[in-house]
C-alpha cells in the first residue's frame, strides 16, 4: 500500500514531468516588419551578409538603426558578444568579427 508521502512524491514528479515537457516546447513568432534596411557599405560586404542572416534572424533591423550613433567598434564587438552569451545566438567567430566591423562603419 502506498504512503500518503509516497503518492504526493508521485504526483509531483509526474507533474514537474509535464511541466518539463512543456518548457521543452520550441517557441515560434513573427517578427514585427522592418521600417529600415542595413546599410550597404562597399568593403564591408562579408560583415553585411552575416549580419542579414545571424541578426536579422532574431530581430528586426530597427533595433540595429535605434542604437546610439557612432559608438563604435567596442560597442558593437559587446553587443555582438551579448547576442551569443546571452541570447544564445549561432554566430561563429568569423561572423561575428565581420558583423562587428560591419556595425561599428555602418551604425
Amino acid at each position: 500500500m502506498m504512503t500518503t508521502r509516497k503518492l504526493l512524491s508521485a504526483i509531483a514528479s509526474a507533474g514537474m514531468l509535464t511541466a518539463g515537457g512543456a518548457l521543452a516546447e520550441p517557441r515560434t513568432y513573427e517578427l514585427p516588419q522592418s521600417t529600415t534596411q542595413l546599410r550597404q557599405l562597399k568593403g564591408y560586404e562579408v560583415g553585411f551578409e552575416a549580419a542579414q542572416i545571424n541578426c536579422v534572424s532574431c530581430h528586426s533591423v530597427d533595433y540595429i538603426a535605434m542604437q546610439p550613433p557612432k559608438k563604435g567598434k567596442a560597442f558593437w564587438e559587446s553587443e555582438v558578444v551579448k547576442m551569443i552569451k546571452v541570447y544564445h545566438a549561432p554566430i561563429g567567430e568569423d561572423d561575428s568579427k565581420a558583423i562587428a566591423a560591419y556595425l561599428a562603419k555602418a551604425y
